[in-house]
């Protein structure tokens, strides 16, 4: 059950991802024409609305590759053959993924209120829109994680089970 709602809110950061990279396009497109070809004035604040977009497509991207398990994992040892071992493996990764997860959620709460104080130079926005990134990714890297540690955990029991 949880697995479903999970799997449909990463579907719907797709989407989320998807739209993000097409508005991307826009500013950039923008800045391209106006640096190169002079047939529109150079708009500076294109320049900021593009670092917003692409912090949050960074960010949901990062949240997308925690739920795929492509993310946050550096191959240093081979594969583990036994059931315990990959247990261990792929537990610690994502033991240490939850951990991390928690303090940029726990961290980025103030982070963000920090950018609320702020606003940017040409857009004049709220700083907080970029900021809260953080701690909503932090919070699903923790969420993705501990529910792929549950699923480490489930095949463990069910291969040390079908193995007795």
């Amino acid at each position: 059950m949880i697995g479903i709602f999970l799997e449909q809110f990463c579907r719907g950061l797709r989407v989320v991802i998807a739209l993000l990279t097409m508005a991307l396009a826009i500013p950039v497109a923008a800045q391209v024409l106006a640096r190169y070809t002079g047939v529109i004035p150079v708009y500076l604040w294109t320049e900021e609305l593009a670092t917003f977009i692409f912090v949050w497509v960074v960010m949901i991207g990062s949240m997308i590759a925690v739920w795929d398990g492509t993310h946050f994992a550096v191959l240093v040892l081979p594969d583990a053959t036994s059931p315990l071992g990959t247990l261990i493996q792929n537990g610690f990764v994502l033991v240490l993924l939850i951990a991390f997860g928690i303090m940029f959620a726990w961290y980025g709460v103030a982070y963000a209120k920090f950018g609320a104080l702020q606003h940017s130079v040409m857009m004049n926005a709220n700083m907080f829109v970029t900021h809260v990134s953080v701690p909503i990714a932090g919070a699903v890297w923790a969420v993705f994680a501990s529910y792929r540690l549950s699923q480490v955990i489930a095949n463990f029991r069910n291969a040390r089970s079908a193995a007795a």
